[in-house]
């Protein structure tokens, strides 16, 4: 993978042009891209900015993302060709910043579960996840430093998990989702995927102007709190041994770890979770859903027409319910620096299965609005296995902090 850190480093220290860093996305993506299909545009003539933080740095946004030079088309038959007048905030908040926006990477259906044609780039034959298919898989084949992400159930954490690299699913609404197609307003999160913890601080840095986003290092000591979601169902044999060499790492560094359960008003939370993304995705796409409906992809298309009959009473008790989880998550903060899990279930789907993997060991987190940081941690079968890195509401530097900190734990474990 590619380190936004070390282009920016090399760049500030004039070792490296912000040019020839572009021309080297540019050669990468013309490498690998047959193979992983990771873009539905690249931008050929993409050029390099000259002032910004992120001069230098290429970056590919998720096709449900609006951009003015480029069309956005969501996945979907219905917006074929459809060009947006202006890009989204978070595209200007990257341009702003120096970045270069090289190209569009693949969704699936509106951000659903029907899966794109990318392909993983460490076993072409399984899945990069989704619906942040092609961002994940561009970041991991090498093609890109830095790439955006949303996340409504688990679509930048597993992906990452599946891909093998860094992301984060900041705290709901730090970065802004106006022009970014809606599933569900309630949930829908932009998130950025980067190849380590420090190169995710940096692009968030950039883009917001957040302070406490610059001078992160890795945490001291943290208090780690580790659930399992035994409620979310099992896990493969391979979630658990990325989990163990976690905690182990994690110990041998330092850290007090301790196994904890959740509330149960916050495993209540989980639970509903469907019915807020559901209900709120049948408004979303009312128009889709009522005028275009044999052209929406197959299995969102059978997720709507099977969730059709959900009321108000329904929403509005989900909501309720969540709003008791999230304070009694907050509750749990107390004792705890971060708490960690699972990314996923397991290694990636065979691409056969036609599945981009199951979000339940991230839905919770996206309807509870903490910031999430995935943390590869090994491989299994050459297939990379991450874990999950969870902070309190509005602490999304701890989180970082807390990932960099499992990350050279890790490293020096291996």
């Amino acid at each position: 993978m590619i380190s936004l850190a070390d282009l920016q480093r090399r760049i500030e220290a004039g070792e490296l042009s912000p040019e020839t860093a572009i021309a080297q996305s540019h050669a990468a993506i013309e490498a690998r891209e047959k193979d992983v299909q990771a873009f539905v545009r690249h931008d050929k003539l993409a050029r390099a900015q000259a002032s910004g933080p992120l001069r230098g740095i290429a970056v590919g946004i998720k096709d449900i993302i609006d951009t003015a030079d480029m069309p956005t088309e969501m996945g979907s038959e219905i917006y074929r060709g459809w060009q947006p007048r202006a890009d989204a905030p978070v595209v200007m908040m990257l341009k702003r910043a120096g970045a270069t926006i090289i190209g569009k990477t693949t969704t699936t259906a509106f951000a659903s579960r029907d899966p794109t044609p990318t392909r993983n780039p460490h076993n072409m034959a399984h899945s990069p996840g989704g619906s942040s298919s092609g961002s994940a898989a561009a970041v991991g084949a090498g093609m890109i430093p830095l790439a955006l992400g949303t996340q409504t159930g688990g679509s930048v954490i597993r992906p990452a998990a599946y891909c093998g690299t860094a992301a984060i699913k900041p705290s709901f609404r730090m970065l802004p989702t106006v022009g970014v197609k809606c599933y569900s307003w309630a949930l829908d999160t932009v998130g950025l995927f980067g190849a380590r913890a420090e190169d995710l601080a940096r692009g968030l840095l950039a883009m917001t102007g957040r302070t406490e986003f610059s001078g992160i290092t890795p945490a001291k000591s943290p208090r780690i709190g580790v659930v399992r979601q035994d409620f979310a169902g099992a896990v493969e044999p391979a979630a658990e041994e990325g989990l163990q060499a976690a905690i182990k790492a994690a110990m041998r560094a330092g850290a007090s770890v301790q196994t904890i359960d959740l509330p149960e008003a916050v495993k209540e939370a989980w639970r509903i979770h469907p019915i807020i993304q559901d209900y709120e995705a049948h408004r979303a796409l009312a128009w889709e859903f009522s005028e275009r409906h044999d052209e929406i992809a197959p299995m969102l298309r059978a997720s709507l027409d099977a969730t059709v009959g959900l009321t108000p009473k329904d929403y509005d008790e989900a909501r309720r319910i969540s709003r008791h989880g999230r304070r009694e998550l907050s509750e749990l903060f107390k004792g705890f620096d971060v708490l960690l899990t699972y990314s996923a279930p397991g290694t990636a789907p065979a691409k056969e299965l036609a599945t981009t993997g199951d979000p339940r060991y991230n839905r919770l987190w996206t309807l509870m609005g903490n910031p999430c940081v995935n943390v590869p941690v090994l491989k299994v079968g050459g297939l990379p296995v991450g874990v999950q890195v969870i902070a309190r509401f509005g602490n999304d530097p701890l989180a970082l902090a807390a990932a960099w900190f499992l990350e050279d734990a890790l490293a020096k474990s291996g």
